[in-house]
């Protein structure tokens, strides 16, 4: 079944959304706008129960079917939250907001969204219950988290959870998923060096240099891939930000590094966080210094329930068929918060592909409105085929 007719027919309505949402964006948990509209559209839309503020913004809708024999309930999450970029796309429908943009495709993933709530809502050919989830704050706010906490899963019963992200550089309407990890965890490391000030040119014997010792650390981080990581496991140790000094004549007393780490597996990830504690305080103190290690977890690794990701690759087989399926896609190192309610509840994460445009978090990135049918239908296919009205 290729795409439902009746969300053809929403194409038009569900661009004019995301151009307004995309007008309109706003950040993290300052999701105050975009989630008021959504819940008005729910409401609009006929769902039985439509709760705002879980996870601080978020929003809930609840879809019953026609039948409840099944005693199934399967939760289908978009995220709302923008980024904090000046936008160069040079669309009609350009950001209003100066530093804000929707650069991330959240617009989309939220239109989408709502198609298929409408669509359901209206027909209910289903038995079981569908749960609409519009969360906040997904870039760097841990808004899947804060749902989570939040009794998302418990209050509303979901057995499964299934997410969608658009991916610019996979052909247009094509998918992409994969049992197992699908994206990698997210972690930021500071280290604060600790030497002794001097003159840089009188007298660098008597000092301890911070900056020398720092230099030797972002290079030593870099053994624990080649030498502490199984080969055929993945990890990426990125120093970003090194701040030391005030003066050219002066050896600062202290250097501030900072960088974030990635992985695809959860012991690696522990392995790592250990390994740069201990790489960095044995390389301070070669030096005659020491070294603070503050190792921060943000998102978990992305991890697809087996069963729930053979569903969903069946489901866009439906949709776009089976050659524009990838049901063993290739793991990629950005993190999703959606890993948050793959912890809580079986699921899986899909990619829907865009075609050729800018990457994600581009200033100039542009939503390919071609695909919102398809992740509409998507959606749809996913409530009647997992629970089947008979």
């Amino acid at each position: 079944m290729p795409i439902v007719n009746r969300i053809a027919a929403l194409s038009d309505e569900m661009a004019a959304w995301r151009h307004d949402f995309h007008e309109n964006p706003e950040l993290l948990y300052e999701v105050h706008r975009t989630a008021g509209i959504v819940a008005d559209r729910l409401r609009e839309f006929g769902c039985d129960e439509v709760v705002t503020g879980i996870g601080r913004t978020g929003v809930v809708g609840v879809i019953r079917g026609r039948k409840s024999t099944s005693g199934k309930t399967i939760g289908l999450r978009a995220d709302m939250d923008a980024l904090p970029i000046e936008e160069t796309s040079g669309v009609a429908y350009a950001s209003k907001v100066a530093g804000k943009m929707h650069a991330c495709g959240h617009d989309g993933h939220t239109a989408m969204l709502l198609g298929a709530a409408k669509y359901l809502a209206e027909t209910r050919n289903f038995d079981g219950t569908a749960v609409v989830i519009f969360q906040p704050a997904e870039e760097g706010g841990a808004g899947g988290k804060a749902m989570v906490d939040d009794g998302l899963m418990t209050r509303w019963g979901i057995q499964e959870v299934y997410g969608l992200h658009n991916m610019p550089g996979l052909p247009e309407g094509h998918f992409a998923t994969t049992p197992g990890a699908m994206l990698a965890s997210s972690d930021s490391i500071e280290i604060t060096v600790h030497g002794k000030g001097g003159h840089a040119g009188a007298g660098p014997h008597r000092a301890v240099d911070s900056v020398l010792i720092g230099s030797q650390i972002v290079n030593a981080l870099q053994s624990i891939v080649a030498r502490n990581v199984d080969p055929l496991k993945s990890a990426v140790i990125s120093i970003t930000m090194f701040n030391a000094g005030t003066a050219f004549n002066i050896i600062p007393e202290t250097a501030r590094l900072a960088g974030t780490v990635r992985t695809l597996d959860p012991d690696i990830r522990d392995l790592v966080e250990r390994r740069i504690g201990e790489v960095a305080d044995s390389v301070a103190r070669a030096y005659g210094g020491s070294a603070e290690t503050n190792y921060t977890r943000m998102y978990p690794v992305t991890i697809n329930h087996a069963r729930e990701a053979g569903v969903a690759a069946e489901v866009a087989r439906d949709v776009v068929g089976a050659d524009r399926v990838d049901e063993r896609a290739v793991p990629l190192m950005g993190a999703e918060d959606f890993a948050f309610m793959l912890e809580a509840r079986p699921g899986a994460f899909v990619f829907l592909g865009m075609g050729d445009g800018n990457e994600c978090h581009h200033p100039a990135y542009i939503f390919n409105d071609n695909i919102l049918g398809h992740g509409a239908s998507y959606w749809v296919r996913l409530v009647e085929k997992t629970m089947p009205a008979g």
